[in-house]
């Protein structure tokens, strides 16, 4: 039954990696099991359809639906520019015309004469697929994408906002208190993924986005602060997609919680290193978690190799995911068998906790995730 209650958090030093890299389309596939790639490249692209604008041409030509075919000078499949005539009305013995020009430049996609209405399609959207991980493409998915395995060192957060990006890893902290300010982000952090200690400041995340920095990663944030930074509250939908200049990882929690030891050595451990991180979050079912990823060469240690996953038992470091220890770590001190009652009335597999003050605290198994480290 723990398996059932134990979805990881992972704080790895050492672990082997396999990221399926889809298109959102059909399309081209750039590389070859085997092949060696790094994290920036490319290695599938496709394009989108462009946006659809629709021309009522039966109102600006001043004619009936079913005339608008015989008036078009241009049709379905042809290209136009924006400005461009698409179709222009007899007018009153030639003169007085009524014309229609094309409000963007794409592609004739219908002319209809029910609704005397053109529909132009605007110009593909070019998407290209990178591979995310310095690994090796293990397998091509025909005209989808690739997987890609590599051997890295991982570390997931607890919450995250932006995407895919990559850049070197610097440390701007010298402990897992320390807080990441303004004062130590400066022009040598551009293009670079910063780690702060136990929090980041608004001001640091805006001064990170003016030096032009890849990501930030620290302990916690305050939500206030977040919330400025965004612009908007923050719902409870997956994250991702914000365009804010940079991504953020957050490791522990929100409020000014110290990053874990452990988290902080090997991130210090880890500085000057090649790195990607996806600020990606989904908290509800179908969990996503933000992550730092480093490659790693040389051999893994044999427990690094696809471990099974573990369970939790009894000393098992854990983090608790619901008010009111929010972000808290402990260590499993005692697994009850019996189901209990609590609060909400309701019968479930609990566990017992050490805090890291020493205080045990009951909690409902599905309100902790393994840390792996």
């Amino acid at each position: 039954m723990a398996h059932a209650y134990t979805p990881g958090l992972r704080v790895a030093q050492y672990a082997v990696l396999r990221r399926e890299r889809k298109l959102p389309l059909a399309g081209e596939v750039h590389v070859r099991p085997g092949d060696t790639v790094s994290a920036e490249q490319v290695v599938a692209s496709t394009e989108l359809p462009g946006q659809v604008t629709i021309v009522n041409a039966a109102q600006r030509l001043g004619c009936t639906p079913e005339e608008v075919p015989e008036l078009m000078l241009k049709q379905e499949g042809d290209a136009v520019e924006a400005g461009e005539l698409l179709a222009e009305s007899k007018g009153l013995w030639g003169l007085f015309r009524s014309t229609c020009e094309a409000p963007i430049t794409g592609t004739v996609e219908s002319i209809s004469d029910v609704t005397g209405q053109v529909a132009l399609r605007g110009p593909a959207l070019p998407v290209e697929l990178r591979a995310y991980l310095d690994g090796t493409v293990v397998e091509v998915l025909p005209e989808e994408g690739v997987i890609v395995e590599a051997q890295v060192s991982l570390l997931q957060g607890i919450f995250g906002i932006g995407g895919e990006t990559y850049g070197v890893l610097e440390l701007r902290a010298d402990g897992p208190e320390e807080e990441l300010t303004a004062r130590q982000v400066d022009e040598a952090c551009a293009g670079k993924v910063i780690a702060g200690g136990s929090c980041v400041t608004l001001d640091a995340l805006r001064a990170a986005v003016e030096v032009g920095a890849a990501g930030v990663v620290a302990g916690g944030i305050d939500y206030n602060d977040l919330e400025a930074f965004l612009g908007y509250p923050l719902g409870v939908a997956i994250t991702g997609h914000e365009d804010v200049g940079l991504s953020l990882v957050i490791t522990e929690g929100f409020g000014r919680v110290p990053m874990a030891q452990g988290t902080f050595d090997l991130l210090k451990s880890l500085a000057g290193r090649r790195t990607s991180m996806n600020g990606q979050t989904q908290i509800r079912a179908g969990v996503i978690r933000p992550e730092v990823i480093v490659a790693r060469s040389g051999p893994a240690p044999e427990e690094a190799v696809r471990a099974a996953e573990i369970g939790l038992e009894e000393g098992s470091r854990v983090r608790l995911i619901r008010e009111p220890y929010f972000g808290r770590l402990a260590q499993v001190a005692e697994l009850p068998e019996a189901l209990t009652e609590i609060e909400t009335e309701a019968r479930v597999r609990v566990l017992i906790a050490r805090l890291d003050n020493g205080d045990l605290v009951t909690v409902p198994r599905a309100n902790v995730e393994l840390v792996e480290e």
